[in-house]
């Protein structure tokens, strides 16, 4: 039996929404009215509306999808507008230095649009052609900063938790396979990986535990380690801790040296990681999320003197690159232990296929199909070139210092260290209060009161059980003039749960 036409199922106007050579009159149309609209959201005086409950009710309630009803493309965007631009948080705006969400640069953004438009999948080079290039260009850029080998390599992860995932994964995997002679991969688990051990600061990212959970071998695995009094860990505490673990008949793999604490910025003290690692034949994993970009600088060469000798690197791009979310990257000092992920299927990257010439990039990753991030890194370095983002980067370090060196001097805060990197903790301390529960009290307060402003955004954290607030500055177009007013700010609030407290 044959079909003698093809039933018509989708109205041919609609089609038009489809993008193709004939669709690019309505995309600029579009487009136009689109950065018409976030022109307007880059101009607002303060980094967010404020903090209403009722708003915030009416919002939840406006963002539920009616699919029988639809709108023109104006009246959809003003909706939008309404309901999410004009009330999201503008991360660009100098009063916003709470958490390492950083402005962009317009080349990434170009970048963006143009690997979104096109919409490139890496996984594959039959779906990538030369994104496959540039991705590994790029790669191959940022192992050279970090004076790996050539035999170096490294993957574009979704961001870094992600990327510490793949790093304990080999560490595990490579443990087991070097030692027992297992492939994990292969065969599962085996009893002995229940006595694995991983290492790292006591202010390492929270992702080290969840990984270790998601890996199956449970937070327990993880053996937090002391810090000095520069949130830095101590090494010495490291070696204890490894003979205590040995001494109770467990089996330590690997070391986590954390380049850039999210609460501190403070940066493990390489050197001396590095030599207990090869001495106890550990796999060593530098967690650059925050700090590796600062490899870029002049100011922080010297914290990266030993950074050839680690075994893999986490970096992210989207927190100290200037780059739109998601933009990471996973890297290996021996690229043959990305056997310990890569997958051979027949519909996607058979392994009779394999071509040096034609590389599949799926190969060395946890992810099958994956944007072509790697663009943006590749574009705002073509055009803004390493030494500009140095620059910023920089520029956000010495205001750190600067603002540090202002709040220190001011008996109306304590700080707690000297930033290393663009990160400033301190707290606010009202005249005649001795108890720290009554400052944890106040200077929560100050937060909450600032953010439901919309005036300033500022984080908290606890330091030996005590909350202290944070300067997490990633805006080279704040100046100090900004930072003083929010420490004015500070002052006001805690000055007025004083009177009415």
């Amino acid at each position: 039996m044959f079909i003698d036409e093809t039933p018509v199922l989708v109205d041919l106007s609609l089609k038009d929404n489809l993008l193709h050579d004939k669709s690019f009159e309505k995309l600029e149309e579009y487009t136009a009215l689109v950065y018409q609209t976030l022109k307007k959201f880059f101009t607002q005086e303060n980094f967010y509306t404020g903090d209403d409950i009722q708003n915030i009710n009416q919002h939840k309630l406006e963002a539920q999808l009616d699919v029988e009803h639809t709108y023109s493309f104006e009246e959809a965007l003003d909706y939008l507008n309404h309901l999410y631009i004009k009330n999201t948080i503008a991360f660009h705006n100098p009063t916003y230095v709470a958490h390492l969400n950083c402005p962009v640069v317009v080349p990434a953004i170009l970048a963006e649009t143009i690997a979104t438009t096109i919409n490139t999948a890496v996984e594959t080079w039959d779906q990538s052609t030369s994104a496959t290039f540039i991705e590994q260009s790029v790669i191959r850029w940022i192992c050279n900063e970090f004076s790996l080998p050539q035999e170096a390599d490294g993957v574009f992860t979704s961001g870094g938790t992600q990327s510490n995932f793949m790093a304990l994964l080999m560490a595990r995997d490579h443990y087991a396979f070097a030692n027992y002679g297992v492939n994990i991969k292969q065969h599962g688990w085996f009893e002995e990986v229940s006595k694995f051990r991983i290492f790292c600061s006591e202010k390492a990212h929270f992702s080290i535990k969840k990984n270790a959970a998601l890996l199956g071998m449970g937070y327990d695995a993880v053996i937090p380690i002391k810090t000095d009094s520069k949130m830095r860990l101590d090494a010495n505490e490291l070696v204890l801790a490894i003979e205590r673990v040995k001494q109770e008949g467990n089996i330590p793999i690997a070391v986590v040296a954390t380049l850039g604490t999210t609460d501190y910025g403070s940066f493990d003290p390489l050197d001396t990681i590095t030599t207990i690692a090869k001495e106890y034949g550990m796999w060593l994993h530098a967690d650059g999320a925050y700090g590796g970009c600062f490899v870029l600088t002049d100011s922080h060469k010297k914290y990266f003197e030993h950074i050839d000798k680690v075994d893999s690197i986490t970096i992210d791009f989207h927190k100290t690159m200037f780059q739109p979310v998601c933009c990471s990257a996973f890297l290996l000092k021996n690229k043959q232990h990305f056997q310990y992920v890569s997958y051979y299927a027949d519909y996607l990257n058979p392994f009779e296929d394999k071509d040096p010439e034609r590389p599949n990039l799926i190969e060395k990753s946890i992810q099958t199909t994956r944007r072509f991030d790697a663009l943006k890194v590749w574009f705002t370095l073509k055009t803004l070139g390493k030494n500009t983002i140095a620059s910023y980067l920089e520029e956000v370090h010495y205001l750190a210092k600067a603002v540090y060196e202002h709040l220190a001097s001011d008996t109306a805060f304590e700080v707690v260290h000297e930033p290393e990197l663009s990160t400033v903790v301190f707290r606010y301390k009202s005249v005649g209060v001795k108890e720290n529960k009554l400052h944890d009290r106040i200077n929560l307060h100050i937060k909450n009161a600032l953010f439901k402003s919309g005036k300033a955004s500022v984080a908290s954290t606890k330091l030996n059980g005590i909350t202290y607030l944070k300067f997490t500055l990633l805006n080279p177009n704040t100046t100090k003039e900004h930072l003083f007013e929010i420490i004015n700010m500070i002052k006001q609030q805690g000055e007025q749960y004083n009177t009415y407290n």
